[in-house]
């Protein structure tokens, strides 16, 4: 994808999904003609695109790299179909169609899913809504039968049951991604003051609780019929199929289903401001001052949007871009300064955003963009830079071919708002094809002193940091009542008249079989070892001409010291600042030519640089990478800049919920002589007392070859590899040094629960765990495969209850990490403020009842869904260095994947019962609230474990 549009709202029923970039038409292209079809190649895409009768587009593209097939439906609607008074309403309705159809079944599709071993997901932005799933192939015609279902045959089936619940799930969604977390209403303020009132932009995806507690049965009615129609879609099958065998199943599910009227396209309704509008809000959860410009442009396909974007890269990205020298380096103002180009389909914008320090005035932040605004329009840039710009988004181009979604949903996209498909590839040219003249010029048009929206959010009691006549915004901010969402504005019957249905030519209510079992082919592992004590392990893979690769350093923040934790990880940000030979700009410079990515990072028990790149330059970046590992520069200069941005990320992450949940569960996970109960950041007194000479002393102690391991996996040879770090291999020391013994902590042996207090919290962070074992013991996998069905995806008992029935959150999982210092198994969720006492006592309940509703039935359930997931387990070069790496840092065997899959089909469900009754005891347990103590704390006494211990947002107890 080629950026993240932040105006999406994207479904989370899985965690790792990329939201969709917004791509709307230049044009308004007529679809292919009923029963017409065209097929093209370009670069490495195959793909075929026809029409049915009914106006259905469809697209197939077949890779048989890996035996899965992603199914991407891409509808023409989005909150910018939306009426006044029924805002957020395209997204809503996403949310409906997860819960039922008439011949799938209520609850039965996200089951279904979870059955196959695959993944789903939703997203809505301003123009669009979209659906996927990703499974083994062998359930293809299972999803096509889905899917299909839902688009012809939901609406019968939705009540003002299923109406209300999931109205919660959506407010549940808003207070997660918007009233719960820093700077979270700046978009609506921006939106509300860009465009008029009417707007189909004015307002954003999610839209106001109001209008969603307002929507009634009629409502969802009246949206389906206008815009889920056969003829308002694109659907797309990327991956291992027949495409014979694959038009003939989609011709059955979908060819029958009727359309929906003709609605007319929306124009491009781009605006203009005739003066600048300045605005400010006192954020309940921001720690630190942050100003946002806002510029109107154009809608996307336009050539200006794609100079935009380009400009947008120039401005900002590098440590060499104008608004860095002069925010950063000069004026010191912020850690970072950032710039994003959103063309939409019928409007766009521009933005410029800064963080800045703590108590710094946002009218000197404002200054400062006046001084890069003018320095830029004075001396541009040069086509050095622009050339670099344009290596790294080749690169980024093959990086978003890597996976079948990734291919499906941007095939859909570019299908339904720009009428041709192939732009998944072709795209790129368009790039190309923009020159510098065309860069200064969308500057000159559509930024240099032109009107814009300053958003100014500063802490709650500093509003003498906003911007000088800055007016006060008009925020809602939700107050907090205990039974509220238990009102319905709805007083029509629990369930409308059924609309009729045509009759089918077959009986849809039979789920299709599966088809044959695919075959999964797990990676073989290649492994050398060398005298400095350096092991390399890899993996071919040459699907594309792309290779991932680490360098990875056992210790990281488990070497970390008492009074000054944060060492780790403020190493790992200096060994990005230059080397000996290259200033930080000449380094940064280096790796862009070759469109490379390479990036430090500490976490809790390792320090990783991560590398990736085309394969025909793997060996130069490596020598790059050689290069920083080697010979840092130690820039006192950069340590300075570096350890302000740390201790301003400590203040802001102060101000966040779910950072402040997961930062006192550890320390109540683990004792204090373990670093892991301590923020891998460490806190801001920690970073204060820490020099310069305290991370080069680190650095000479713990960056040791025989502490190493290097991983590759991608489109290139054992041979290669080997010869490329050579200079790792003849010059890298090793040395003694003792890592923290890799001990299981004291499992707990009674339950307690633990409150901190957020004042304002819209909801409650939920945290319910205990102590597990170690990285490699064999224990791990067994606790992995029966918490599946628990918590392990969004068809376990946790998502299907707290979301699916209650309505209480936006999500609910848990699982056990892989600590070489002691694992913790969790449970989690965040919650609507006033459902924090039945959401705990639900979490108890189902915890409390899950091993005794574990039987034969439910194992044999576990390992077919668990065997199946493996099929798409090693689909990028992504996971397959999750692979190396654990092999590397948790002392697992090259053949670990395929023991974890013996020691499964083996587990007998005495096993398995025992590891849940060891891990998964509700009464051994310490169960953590971070919420609104003055609505909350009173009520979490009923739940039975004692009076809450109060800690501060340290985990400190409170006196």
């Amino acid at each position: 994808m080629n950026q993240l549009i932040k105006i999406m709202t994207l479904c989370s029923l899985v965690i790792t999904i990329s939201a969709c970039n917004q791509q709307p038409a230049e044009t308004q292209p007529s679809k292919v003609p009923a029963a017409a079809e065209e097929k093209s190649q370009s670069n490495q895409l195959a793909i075929e695109k026809y029409q049915l009768a009914n106006g259905l587009d469809v697209v197939l593209h077949q890779d048989k790299s890996d035996p899965v097939v992603a199914v991407a439906i891409v509808y023409h609607v989005g909150s910018n179909r939306e009426l006044v008074g029924r805002t957020g309403f395209a997204h809503f309705f996403e949310h409906m169609l997860f819960q039922d159809s008439e011949n799938v079944g209520a609850g039965n599709f996200i089951k279904n899913i979870g059955d196959m071993g695959g993944t789903l997901n939703g997203g809505t932005w301003q123009d669009g809504t979209i659906y996927y799933e990703v499974v083994p192939n062998d359930g293809l015609e299972k999803i096509l039968w889905m899917e299909s279902d839902r688009m012809g045959y939901f609406i019968n089936t939705v009540t003002k049951e299923g109406l209300e619940n999931e109205k919660q799930v959506v407010k549940n969604e808003k207070r997660q991604g918007v009233d719960n977390r820093p700077y979270g209403h700046t978009e609506y303020v921006m939106l509300k003051a860009l465009y008029p009132q009417g707007h189909p932009y004015s307002w954003d995806v999610i839209g106001s609780l109001e209008d969603l507690q307002n929507a009634t049965l009629q409502d969802v009615r009246d949206f389906y019929q206008k815009w889920y129609g056969v003829n308002n879609a694109t659907l797309v099958l990327a991956g291992d199929f027949d495409s014979k065998q694959a038009r003939d199943w989609i011709k059955k599910y979908f060819g029958e289903l009727a359309p929906a009227p003709e609605t007319k396209p929306l124009s491009p309704m781009p605006v203009s401001l005739t003066e600048s509008k300045s605005l400010y809000h006192e954020d309940n959860f921001a720690k630190l001052p942050e100003l946002t410009l806002t510029f109107p442009t154009v809608e996307q396909y336009q050539s200006d949007a794609y100079a935009l974007e380009l400009l947008s890269d120039l401005l900002t990205d590098g440590k060499e871009s104008t608004f860095y020298q002069v925010l950063v380096e000069q004026d010191k103002l912020a850690p970072s300064v950032s710039s994003s180009s959103q063309s939409s389909e019928i409007a766009g914008i521009f933005q410029i955003r800064v963080r800045a320090f703590d108590g710094t005035k946002l009218d000197d932040v404002k200054t400062s963009i006046d001084k890069a605004m003018a320095q830029f329009a004075k001396e541009g840039f040069t086509d050095e830079q622009l050339s670099r710009i344009m290596t790294r988004r080749e690169t980024d181009f093959y990086n978003g071919l890597t996976s079948v979604f990734n291919k499906a949903s941007t095939i859909a996209r570019h299908n339904e708002f720009a009428g041709d498909p192939n732009l998944v590839t072709t795209e790129i040219e368009r790039y190309r094809d923009i020159t510098s003249t065309q860069i200064m010029d969308v500057f000159e048009r559509y930024l240099k002193d032109k009107n814009y929206v300053a958003t100014s959010f500063v802490p709650k009691g500093q509003a003498d940091l906003v911007l000088t006549d800055a007016v006060k915004a008009d925020v809602v901010e939700e107050t907090i009542v205990q039974g509220a969402e238990d009102e319905s504005t709805d007083e029509t019957a629990s369930k409308l008249e059924p609309i009729a249905q045509a009759k089918s030519s077959f009986d849809r209510s039979i789920n299709p079989d599966y088809g044959s079992q695919p075959i999964i082919n797990l990676p073989t592992v290649w492994k050398q070892e060398f005298d400095n004590g350096l092991n390399v392990y890899g993996i071919k893979h040459s699907e594309l001409p792309l290779v991932s690769f680490s360098i990875r350093v056992m210790g990281g923040h488990s070497l970390d010291k008492p009074g000054k934790v944060g060492m780790a990880n403020l190493m790992s940000k200096m060994l990005m600042e230059g080397t000996t030979d290259k200033t930080p700009q000449q380094l940064e410079k280096a790796i862009a030519e070759l469109g490379a990515e390479l990036r430090f990072s500490a976490t809790d028990e390792y320090i990783t640089l991560t590398g990736s790149t085309l394969s025909a330059n793997f060996n130069q970046v490596v020598k790059l990478a050689e290069e920083i590992l080697m010979h840092p520069r130690w820039d006192e200069g950069e340590w300075q800049r570096i350890k302000q941005e740390s201790i301003a990320e400590i203040q802001q992450a102060a101000g966040s919920p779910r950072t402040i949940a997961t930062n006192v569960f550890a320390k109540l996970m683990y004792s204090e002589s373990n670093m892991l109960s301590t923020p891998v950041k460490g806190t801001q007194a920690d970073v204060e007392s820490i020099t310069l000479e305290d991370i080069k002393k680190f650095y000479q102690q713990n960056m040791l070859s025989n502490l190493a391991s290097f991983h590759v996996a991608g489109d290139v040879e054992q041979k290669d590899v080997v010869d490329s770090i050579g200079g790792l291999i003849k010059n890298w020391k090793s040395g003694n040094v003792t890592l923290p013994s890799a001990q299981a902590v004291k499992p707990l042996d009674k339950s307690a629960i633990y409150f901190v207090d957020v004042p304002g919290a819209k909801q409650s962070f939920i945290r319910i765990g205990n102590r597990a074992m170690v990285a490699n013991d064999s224990e791990h996998y067994s606790l992995v495969a029966v918490n599946h069905k628990l918590g392990g995806s969004f068809s376990g008992k946790l998502f299907q209850i707290l979301r699916l029935q209650k309505g209480y959150t936006y999500g609910a999982y848990s699982g056990v990490n892989r600590r070489n210092l002691g694992g913790v198994f969790a449970a989690r969720a965040s919650v609507r403020s006033n459902v924090t006492l039945e959401s705990l006592q639900v979490f108890q309940e189902i915890i409390t009842d899950y091993a005794k509703g574990f039987n034969e039935e439910v194992l044999a359930s576990t390992k077919s869904v668990l065997t199946k997931s493996n099929a798409r387990a090693f689909e990028t070069t992504g996971n397959l260095m999750g692979v190396l790496q654990n092999i590397s840092s948790y002392g697992l065997t090259s053949n670990y994947v395929s023991k974890q899959q013996d020691s499964l089909n083996n587990m007998t469900l005495q096993q398995a019962n025992k590891t849940i009754a060891r891990y998964i005891d509700p009464d051994k347990m310490i169960y953590l609230v971070v919420g609104d103590a003055e609505t909350q704390l009173a009520r979490v006494t009923e739940l039975g474990l004692g009076e809450p211990v109060m800690l501060d947002i340290d985990g400190n107890p409170v006196k």
